[in-house]
């Protein structure tokens, strides 16, 4: 795609994918569920017409990147050190970070445990949520939005794996990619994604058949398993960062959401971003940009406006 350049490079112990364009800053772009560097095309083609380095790697579990089996592989610390590792190797100490959904989160424990290497972040959808002293995260998910609650039913390996076979791939990435429902999401047992095999869905306008048939060629061969142990290590990763209890946030950032956002709608969220819990929590977040009549896949659904919010951000530096 207009020039950009693929490879494999060794990152903690495993093979990573990386789609890379462009010369200057490096700007890492660390993409979500269920998704691949290819949700960042339009992002890398503007950053790199605009004097920068823009590097996104299919993350580990994900497309052509090594997708370790167990979910002890997974946790924040083998994230971020596949992270760091991938910075070392392209040469620099630091990075512009632009990061949506799990990778946004993966972002977050980055700035946590490795500040040094990130110059500023612009964060989409997920904002920074603090390690709870005392309810994992699970448990508490489950007392606040039952057990249907999506990051709920992704629990239990190979069951929400044998429901996505039965819809077929393809069909649950349209629906997922479609799906404007106001959050929190729940996936009942039964039909979890709930398709209706009769009414086929309609892409939005800003993902075409193409895009599709991409996704689902990565993810039929990769299998959904990796990405979905990122919520299975939701509880051992709270374990891990019992030590960065109560730490703040210290790099710049700018947090960009949709008013239409699953995240953003969900119940206490919007009161946890603007009320002061977020500042409060990040000291050096320097804006936050609700973008009207927007959902949650927000960097391609508005390309060209969120490439303006990354480099006006991004450009102070």
């Amino acid at each position: 795609m207009e020039g950009i350049e693929h490879k494999m490079v060794n990152v903690n112990g495993i093979a990573m994918h990386v789609a890379e364009k462009g010369q200057g800053p490096v700007v890492l772009f660390l993409h979500g569920f269920p998704e691949l560097w290819y949700t960042w095309r339009r992002q890398i083609l503007a950053m790199a017409s605009l004097g920068y380095r823009a590097v996104a790697p299919d993350l580990r579990g994900y497309g052509d990147t090594d997708a370790p089996t167990s979910v002890t592989s997974y946790t924040c610390h083998h994230i971020v050190g596949d992270i760091v590792t991938l910075i070392d190797t392209l040469g620099v100490d630091e990075v512009f970070v632009v990061a949506h959904d799990w990778g946004a989160m993966v972002a977050w424990y980055l700035c946590l445990f490795r500040p040094d290497t990130v110059k500023a972040l612009v964060c989409l959808s997920v904002p920074f949520r603090p390690r709870h002293p005392k309810m994992k995260p699970v448990e508490t998910m489950r007392a606040f939005f039952g057990e249907d609650y999506y990051m709920c039913r992704f629990q239990e390996p190979g069951e929400i794996e044998d429901e996505i076979a039965k819809c077929g791939t393809a069909q649950v990435l349209r629906k997922i990619l479609s799906d404007r429902k106001p959050g929190p999401p729940c996936l009942p047992k039964g039909n979890a994604f709930g398709i209706c095999p009769t009414t086929p869905l309609k892409l939005p306008f800003w993902f075409s058949e193409d895009d599709l048939k991409y996704y689902t060629n990565k993810f039929e061969q990769k299998g959904f398993t990796g990405a979905l142990n990122y919520y299975r290590a939701l509880d051992l990763n709270w374990e891990l960062t019992a030590p960065w209890t109560g730490r703040q946030v210290e790099v710049p950032v700018k947090f960009i959401v949709g008013d239409q956002d699953m995240i953003y709608t969900t119940p206490g969220m919007r009161e946890y971003i603007h009320n002061g819990g977020f500042s409060r929590d990040v000291p050096l977040l320097k804006e936050i940009v609700v973008m009207e009549g927007v959902g949650h896949f927000i960097n391609q659904e508005r390309a060209e406006e969120i490439n303006t919010h990354i480099h006006d951000f991004i450009k102070r530096f």
